[in-house]
């Protein structure tokens, strides 16, 4: 490419511009610009051409209409080596832009700040974005820069070729160009499916930004990273080793449970995305102690996620095991100085996250599979006791707590509570009667039974048998959903044993 001559600078994020225009003026390339953008290079005390006197055209409409204009198009897209294109740019008097510098109006900020509908609309860009598709579509005669962020780059690469650009600087920025853009129009059709409620439309389009690239996936072989569709994962790592694809998903796995308990009360223990162990005891102590208790062994190299902040009392504790990681709402200054003790071990501070699942994605293949979230939140009317025997408040407390574990537990899932936390868990197996018997083995190697531990299930029993495993351990009260076709046989059986029996009407599985 031929030495720069002109370059157009339209840019909504005014800041580290003073670099960028000493750069320009070395090389003596002659700046075109616009609105606020030319009254920030005038201040910075540097040349400009405003655009309404480089096309004799004024800015109209609220500043609506700047840069639409043939002689800023045909400027950027005129091929160099076309002979027809030389003519036309000749005839038309128009003059090659070389160097396109644009960042857009701040729609995504504008949406975060929750601004009126208007004020919304109005910023929406129409011109940038133009101009760095068109840039972007002769990368060939065009360098296009989107972000600050490539600043430093222009900079070096001008250096680098006496105020030019190299073919393989400028296909780099026009691939980042037209993601940028893509980013841009997602963000604003989301904005209309949103706000007209249109969950499902014909054309989905997801956008997001890449935050890290990760240690590696579920297996060392495999590779991944973590993006997030509103710029930032909320979430404050300060101690320990890179987080993998598994320490992801266990995070939010845990973090999905303990944001869904009472607040600043709450610990949960998860390994493979699965909770081994959850309490809502008040005493924060024993509330871990008890969440352990569930099954230390599983929980050996899991993820802690507490609801609180975390104590010094409640550090030494931790450390008696081997944790992967370690999930609160901020943690006292003993308590970090104990923890990171333990060089490898990840501390998170989650306090600043606010779980916003409305929908949950998973793919397969060339498919994608999209659904709404289920956070539906218990309330009498989702209950309906169906035995003879009824509950009494606590009873009824720690089932509707069971239940509510229930749902994140990987079906078929089977939940054993006693004292608001849990004391069995059965997951993931194909028969619901054989995650009763792994929840039931479990108490019995883990947990000393009494008589005050209820069970449920995130369906319901198909059959008589898996109730009746669950009678004949010692279980006192189970919740279920209804809607089997042996509902009456298993109120019956539960009739003749003198079981508390709770139905609810919606079913939790996860899959």
């Amino acid at each position: 490419m031929s030495k720069i001559k002109r370059a157009l600078v339209s840019v909504s994020n005014k800041e580290n511009l003073k670099p960028i225009l000493n750069i320009l003026k070395k090389y003596n390339i002659e700046i075109l610009s616009s609105g606020g953008s030319y009254k920030k290079i005038k201040n910075l005390k540097f040349k400009a051409t405003e655009i309404s006197n480089f096309t004799n055209s004024p800015e109209i409409l609220d500043g609506r209409v700047k840069t639409l204009h043939p002689k800023i198009y045909g400027g950027i897209l005129n091929k160099r080596n076309n002979k027809k294109h030389s003519k036309e740019i000749r005839i038309n008097s128009i003059k090659n832009i070389d160097l396109v510098i644009v960042n857009f109006y701040p729609f995504e900020n504008v949406i975060k700040k929750k601004s009126k509908h208007q004020d919304i609309i109005e910023n929406i860009d129409i011109g940038g974005p133009a101009m760095v598709r068109a840039a972007a579509k002769n990368y060939n005669d065009v360098t296009v820069i989107t972000s600050l962020s490539q600043y430093d780059e222009l900079i070096n690469e001008l250096k680098k070729n006496n105020g030019s650009t190299s073919i393989e600087f400028r296909k780099k920025m026009s691939q980042d160009a037209f993601s940028e853009t893509a980013y841009y129009d997602s963000l604003i059709a989301n904005y209309f499916n949103k706000i007209n409620i249109n969950h499902f439309p014909q054309k989905k389009i997801f956008h997001s930004k890449i935050i890290e690239k990760l240690r590696y996936g579920e297996n060392p072989h495999q590779k991944s990273a973590i993006y997030s569709l509103d710029g930032s994962l909320n979430l404050n790592q300060f101690h320990g080793k890179q987080l993998s694809f598994n320490n992801f998903n266990d995070i939010y796995a845990a973090l999905t449970i303990s944001k869904s308990l009472p607040e600043n009360n709450g610990v949960v223990i998860v390994k493979h995305a699965n909770p081994c162990g959850v309490s809502i005891i008040k005493d924060k102590l024993k509330c871990y102690q008890s969440a352990l208790a569930c099954d230390p062994i599983s929980a050996f190299g899991g993820v802690v996620s507490c609801n609180f902040k975390v104590s010094s009392k409640l550090a030494l504790e931790f450390n008696k095991i081997f944790l992967e990681v370690i999930i609160a709402n901020k943690f006292d200054k003993e308590a970090i100085k104990i923890l990171k003790k333990k060089k490898n071990i990840r501390l998170i501070d989650a306090s600043s996250l606010t779980l916003n699942q409305n929908f949950k994605i998973s793919s397969s293949n060339n498919a994608l599979l999209l659904q709404s979230e289920d956070l539906v939140r218990f309330n009498p009317k989702n209950f309906k006791i169906v035995s003879k025997t009824k509950p009494n408040t606590e009873q009824m407390k720690n089932l509707i707590f069971a239940f509510n574990i229930s749902r994140y537990v990987k079906s078929n899932a089977i939940v054993l509570v006693q004292n608001e936390s849990t004391v069995g868990i059965g997951s993931g197996q194909p028969s619901r009667v054989d995650s009763c018997q792994i929840a039931i083995n479990k108490m019995k190697k883990f947990v000393n039974p009494s008589e005050n531990i209820i069970a449920a299930s995130d369906a319901f029993f198909p059959f008589v048998d898996g109730v009746e495993k669950l009678i004949q351990s010692g279980i006192k009260a189970i919740i279920q959903p209804s809607g089997s076709i042996n509902d009456k046989k298993i109120i019956k059986y539960a009739n003749d044993t003198g079981t508390i029996l709770v139905f609810s009407k919606t079913r939790h599985f996860r899959h």
